[in-house]
């Protein structure tokens, strides 16, 4: 084996000193000459060798004290072969027992010579690349491994927030205790076991169609997978079918890339579509083939993608006079309503007012970090004979309003109620004469909440301030 190698030979007679570093440097490698085996020890101190030629018979310090000595100071110690003018077995055995890997014998045989030094070369570089392999190997065994515990804790971490939206959006937390709310939780428990079936929720503004669809994701076998909510009367119509279905980079202006539609976001999972009366007539006949199929094809795209996605839909229009006025197929109507959900409004569920009040009482405290007020018996009968026009969301936005204002106890006087007509009950505008400034944010904030129709977020727009300002105000 020719080439580049450092060797140490370590001889006490000057003779083979110059015999085996002419040999050696003839096939091309570089040779250290020591005369004793403390030399040999200084230079090793220094420099690294691939490997050594060591006389075991040395006065002071012998061979095999010498490769001792090396064995212990050196970490990874280069192959040393011995040389000896005996064959005797006991000093042979000797040699190999401190660590020696092979040996010479003298008189010097050239081929001998150069052919255990080429054997052990390439043993000692197969061992060094074997070595950095199995490191290179340790190395991405430990990055599989901590990307494995990466996806252990994601997948945990997924499984955990999932655990959290079921909790927080399944049957749990339904609030109620009527005959109308048993007979929906019953049918929401019974179709949380039939994850491919499409259903169709029906029910008045703000009687909580959304609360369903969830409830029937979170608690069924899809739980861990997308639930992707979609308000239909807010796509533009332009848009529509890139919104549902994607679109490849340069399918039309402004598309500067690949983007994924709404049934690739939601594959595996469930797509909710609220408002589906509201979606355009040319839309619905793609979407029927693909709820027919799974299969759809990009804007632009060229190449059919397919997918499976349980669709819930949600709308508080007549479907049966749109689709006799030609506004929304009859054949998609079927394909999504393969099971229908009726949600009665909150004035048929009178039974449940107060635990919803009470409920979303404790809930806004929490947010507002105050003590859970009371809600007296006045303030639950003013709640219980109201009609609630916006139904659960009038009702939650009602008792957010109260909590604001009485900062402690709700009584019927803190519970502001629509009319029939919509609008806010509205006090005598406030005589602002001799108020102070913390009285005048009160008023404006109550004033604001009254044309807000209790809708903190509303209000909040409406005086350009953060919803938060409105927790502030005593």
């Amino acid at each position: 084996m020719r080439g580049n190698h450092r060797i140490l030979v370590v001889d006490d007679v000057s003779a083979n000193l110059n015999l085996l570093t002419e040999l050696l440097e003839l096939q091309g490698h570089e040779v250290l000459a020591a005369p004793s085996g403390q030399i040999a020890l200084e230079i090793l101190s220094g420099i690294e060798v691939d490997l050594i030629l060591l006389d075991i018979m040395m006065p002071e310090l012998d061979g095999i004290d010498t490769c001792k000595a090396i064995l212990a100071a050196l970490p990874e110690p280069p192959p040393i072969i011995f040389v000896s003018a005996s064959d005797r077995h006991s000093q042979l055995e000797e040699a190999f027992t401190v660590g020696g890997v092979d040996y010479i014998t003298k008189p010097f045989r050239t081929s001998e010579v150069l052919a255990r030094v080429d054997n052990q070369l390439k043993l000692h570089r197969l061992q060094r690349e074997l070595k950095q392999r199995n490191a290179e190997l340790e190395a991405q065994i430990a990055r599989t491994e901590t990307a494995e515990q990466a996806l252990s804790v994601a997948s945990e971490t997924l499984s955990l927030i999932s655990r959290q939206e079921a909790s927080l959006w399944g049957l749990p937390a339904f609030i109620g205790s009527s005959e109308q709310f048993r007979a929906i939780s019953e049918q929401i428990r019974q179709l949380q076991g039939f994850a491919q079936t499409n259903v169709l929720v029906l029910g008045e503004s703000g009687s909580g169609k959304e609360l369903v669809a969830r409830a029937l994701h979170f608690g069924s076998e899809l739980r861990e997978r997308p639930f992707i909510a979609i308000n239909c009367s807010a796509i533009n119509e332009q848009l529509a079918e890139a919104e549902f279905f994607g679109s490849v980079k340069g399918a039309f202006t402004g598309a500067n890339s690949n983007r994924k539609g709404f049934f690739e976001l939601a594959d595996g999972g469930t797509l909710f579509l609220d408002e589906v009366g509201d979606l355009p007539l040319g839309l619905q006949a793609k979407l029927l083939r693909t709820l027919e199929d799974g299969s759809f094809y990009p804007v632009g795209g060229q190449s059919q993608r397919r997918v499976k996605v349980r669709v819930i839909c949600a709308t508080n229009v007549d479907l049966d006079s749109k689709i006799a006025q030609r506004t929304f197929r009859e054949d998609l109507y079927f394909r999504l309503a393969q099971f229908t959900i009726q949600v009665p409004p909150l004035r048929q569920r009178r039974a449940d007012i107060e635990l919803l009040a009470r409920h979303f009482a404790v809930s806004f405290a929490e947010q507002m970090k105050i003590p859970a007020p009371s809600i007296s018996d006045a303030a639950i009968t003013k709640l219980r004979a109201h009609s609630y026009p916006g139904n659960i969301r009038e009702l939650k936005n009602i008792i957010e309003r109260g909590i604001i204002a009485s900062r402690g106890a709700l009584d019927a006087e803190h519970i502001e109620l629509s009319t029939a007509l919509g609008h806010s009950q509205m006090a005598a505008p406030p005589d602002l004469e001799n108020l102070s400034l913390k009285e005048v944010k009160k008023q404006l904030a109550e004033a604001a909440l009254r044309q807000s129709d209790g809708n903190v977020s509303a209000a909040a727009k409406l005086l350009g301030v953060h919803r938060s300002w409105f927790y502030r105000q005593e």
